[in-house]
């Protein structure tokens, strides 16, 4: 019996009375909280919208002993979502206030500036500026370690250089030869079924030759090296950055650029060349073993006929790409490596600007040089 009377006083109670005055006044008690609530909760909400429709009707909450977020917002809706004429505890008040505030007016909406495209135009070719810069300043500081060291070759770093040759070249070749070989075969499938519907079918060497030991072979190589290499330089330098090891060679008086960015310069001067033999070489079978496939091609007559159908020029010509591009590839690296701020997101974005600016550089060397020589090699 005592559980009972408890359950009843705690249970949410409704009372409508009149005042002296004969305006109504309803008058509410009891627990006005989530778990006494719900056993009345459609009963309650439909008679507080009888009584809110009544004209002065007065609201007295004195005598609620509790109340939560749940029996604000039943009220609040009750009401129409307006402060009705009310009589309540302080402490009942928080509970209406974020209900009762009004949400704040958007900010108005500037007019759009027909100059906005330009200014980021212009943000965009000073930031270019800028890049370029300090590449330039960047080649000079290496000029002079160059000079430096060609007159005391003593402080030459062959451990730096070494290692970065070993990290460049050696552990790319797996991945190198994998894409290489399968182009190439690509590549010839592609053309032989085009070749063979007009009975061409020996130019597939021809096409073959030219296109991968001038063109793909040194864009695939350079591609692949600075999503590998060119990224691992430039999180190197960056992660040096954050944790203040470059701010200690200054210290030190240890040039940073003799150090840390000539050895990799360097290094990628020397594996990408390579590098780029290897690729041309697995390109080259793999496009000899699709012509065998598809168009009956013997490997005699393929390895006999290349080198008198791909002048010498050619080769050479890639073999020089491939060192102009292992120069940008690792200049822009180390440049954007030097760049990053102390903390992990920076580190993250430069080493993505990186890659993106190694890349487009390639291919903007390999447009120009492509027409500059457009005269040799055919």
């Amino acid at each position: 019996m005592a559980d009972e009377s408890k359950a009843a006083a705690d249970s949410p109670q409704v009372e409508r009375t009149l005042d002296p005055d004969g305006k109504p006044r309803v008058r509410l008690s009891g627990a006005w909280v989530l778990r006494s609530l719900l056993p009345h909760a459609t009963q309650l909400h439909r008679q507080l919208l009888g009584y809110a429709q009544e004209a002065n009707v007065r609201w007295d909450l004195r005598d609620i002993q509790t109340l939560d977020t749940a029996g604000a917002v039943l009220l609040w809706r009750s009401w129409g979502r307006r402060r009705p004429h009310w009589i309540l505890r302080a402490e009942h008040e928080p509970a209406f206030a974020n209900l009762s505030s009004e949400p704040s007016a958007p900010p108005p909406r500037r007019p759009r500036d027909p100059l906005a495209p330009i200014a980021v135009l212009g943000r965009g070719l000073l930031s270019l500026a800028e890049h370029a810069t300090q590449l330039v300043s960047l080649a000079g500081l290496l000029a002079l370690d160059v000079v430096q060291l060609a007159r005391h070759p003593m402080r030459i770093p062959w451990p730096e250089i070494s290692a970065n040759i070993y990290r460049t070249g050696a552990r790319a070749l797996p991945i190198i030869a994998l894409v290489g070989f399968l182009v190439g075969v690509v590549l010839s499938y592609l053309s032989g079924t085009e070749l063979q519907a007009y009975g061409a079918d020996a130019y597939i060497i021809n096409i073959l030759g030219i296109g991968i030991i001038r063109e793909l072979g040194p864009m695939l190589a350079a591609i692949l090296v600075a999503g590998r290499s060119g990224s691992s330089m430039t999180a190197q330098l960056g992660v040096m950055r954050v944790t203040e090891e470059l701010d200690a060679l200054f210290v030190m008086g240890i040039s940073q650029t003799e150090r840390l960015v000539l050895p990799k310069v360097i290094a990628l001067a020397i594996t990408l060349p390579l590098l780029v033999l290897w690729c041309d070489a697995m390109a080259l079978i793999g496009g000899m073993l699709a012509a065998n496939w598809q168009l009956g091609i013997n490997y005699r007559q393929f390895l006999h006929d290349v080198p008198s159908v791909v002048p010498i020029s050619n080769l050479w010509l890639g073999i020089g790409k491939g060192m102009l591009f292992g120069i940008l590839i690792a200049s822009i690296a180390c440049h954007y490596g030097l760049r990053i701020k102390p903390n992990t997101e920076s580190l993250g974005a430069g080493t993505t600007d990186s890659v993106v600016a190694s890349i487009t550089a390639v291919i903007l060397a390999d447009a120009m040089i492509a027409v500059m020589f457009s005269s040799v090699g055919f």
